[in-house]
């Protein structure tokens, strides 16, 4: 590859694809002139886009796809028949070396196990998370797993833990993180044994990881650590949760806004400190979720993203990569897994001189 960063896109994933794909990628050229875009799909739909976007025309090759994977599709039939397919052949630009990064709109599931399947995991990570950022009172915090992994053990707690560490230290700029494992009280006892044990090997590693222990749901919004970790069944139900009271807090105020003359000529006096709030809250300048522990950069955007959205999405994977993300977590998940092994072998040293 070139010194240049080269974004693979899946032009044909989400729910308004070609259009709002295009259009983030067009305002993500603006932005950063030095980025090149290969576009995967269909390639008539995604010319007539780029005849009108010049900085997205500059800045991209399309490459014609025949196949789309749709959105309801289980992840083992994407895997087996979408071979041809936008979202496949993006991926396999990052795993050919063609592309630094892959960004997709699309089927979830399917992303992620054609991702693992064309770029593997690293060296000595399990199972892959999806990490994303929220913003809280105090700045924003980095959240991991929000789905890839339903069921979890202590030791893939712990590699979330060192992967969510590198996140916020690479990609937020935090110089030293503090890392909280999601449970139902801050108390040692609570929670189930993947959590304690979880906790106790955190507590325990001689990583210069700084754990604050058990964190509960509402320390999320407050910004009480820097990185949430947490089992995928839990993670996406806390994001999901995130996302309906947001725009449920929205509708309210809205209506409270709109309900007489007096609320509306209240809202018009405060319209720039609400533009300034809905601007601090708006879901689509987060978009973007990585799928940290896989070898190679893959940013999952939201499926019903606008291009603003899709950009943001974009902009995840550039300071990811310019960033040396993946180089970080080798280097942290190295270091744990020797500490491991250390410990392990002193332990049956023990055994062995005690007998």
């Amino acid at each position: 590859m070139t010194d240049r960063i080269v974004i693979s896109i899946d032009a044909m994933g989400g729910d308004n694809a070609p259009d709002i794909i295009v259009e983030g990628v067009d305002a993500q050229a603006r932005l950063d002139p030095t980025l090149r875009f290969l576009l995967f799909g269909d390639e008539v739909r995604i010319n007539a886009l780029l005849a009108r976007l010049p900085a997205a025309k500059d800045a991209s090759e399309v490459r014609h796809t025949p196949d789309v994977v749709g959105s309801g599709e289980k992840p083992g039939v994407a895997l087996r028949s979408g071979r041809n397919s936008s979202m496949r052949l993006a991926i396999n630009a990052v795993g050919d070396g063609e592309a630094h990064g892959i960004v997709s709109a699309g089927n979830t599931g399917a992303l992620m196990a054609m991702a693992k399947f064309v770029l593997k995991t690293l060296p000595g990570i399990d199972r892959p998370a999806i990490a994303t950022y929220f913003p809280t009172i105090r700045n924003t915090c980095v959240m991991l797993d929000l789905g890839a992994n339903v069921d979890c053990n202590g030791a893939n707690l712990v590699q979330f833990a060192v992967m969510g560490e590198v996140y916020a230290r690479n990609v937020l700029g935090r110089e030293n993180p503090s890392v909280g494992l999601l449970n139902v009280g801050s108390e040692d006892l609570k929670g189930n044994q993947a959590v304690r044990d979880a906790a106790q090997i955190l507590q325990s590693t001689d990583l210069p990881i700084k754990f604050y222990g058990f964190v509960e749901g509402d320390d999320i919004g407050k910004g009480t650590v820097d990185v949430v970790v947490t089992d995928g069944f839990t993670g996406n139900v806390s994001l999901k949760t995130t996302e309906g009271m947001a725009r449920l807090f929205g509708f309210y105020l809205r209506e409270a806004l709109t309900s007489t003359w007096r609320a509306k000529i209240g809202a018009w006096l405060a319209k720039p400190a609400l533009m300034k709030f809905k601007d601090k809250v708006d879901p689509r300048r987060y978009n973007g979720a990585m799928f940290v522990g896989l070898n190679g950069i893959c940013v999952k955007s939201h499926g019903s993203t606008d291009g603003l959205g899709f950009q943001n999405a974009i902009a995840v994977a550039v300071s990811l990569i310019r960033n040396n993300f993946n180089e970080g977590i080798k280097e942290d998940c190295a270091k744990l897994f020797a500490l491991e092994r250390a410990r392990q072998e002193s332990a049956v040293e023990a055994v062995a001189t005690a007998t």
